[in-house]
């Protein structure tokens, strides 16, 4: 039987096409819930039953929920993937792996915190300090 895999997405999210696209590379099939984050749907008591911190993508696994794209990645691979190739179990190759694949954690805060009172706020223009951390 093949799992029920739900994903609470965004379109648009870098993360969440980062989770279909291992998904799809793991043949596995994503039954997708997007969630309005303009009518801040991430904050109904519903959604944060799921995911207290209210973010996107959160994955069901028949019951087993886990959010971040971090965790959900690493939590496929180790569940679904039929050999290690793209997760080695070798402790120094997974460390090269975990660092192109945390590397963005950093660098999307940044980002995020300068492009949300632009997409979110009144903000139209990002100023010379913004552009230097980017």
């Amino acid at each position: 039987m093949a799992p029920k895999l739900i994903l609470h997405e965004i379109v648009p999210s870098p993360p969440v096409r980062a989770v279909k696209m291992l998904a799809k590379a793991l043949d596995l099939e994503l039954e997708l819930k997007p969630v309005d984050l303009f009518t801040k749907e991430q904050y109904k008591p519903e959604y944060l039953k799921l995911n207290p911190t209210h973010t996107v993508p959160t994955l069901d696994d028949n019951g087993q929920i886990i959010w971040d794209s971090h965790a959900i990645l690493i939590y496929l691979m180790d569940k679904y993937a039929k050999n290690d190739s793209m997760y080695p179990k070798d402790l120094v190759k997974r460390a090269i792996v975990n660092q192109f694949l945390f590397s963005d954690a950093s660098i999307f805060d940044k980002f995020i915190g300068i492009m949300r009172p632009i997409i979110f706020g009144s903000v139209r223009e990002i100023n010379d300090w913004q552009k230097k951390v980017l």
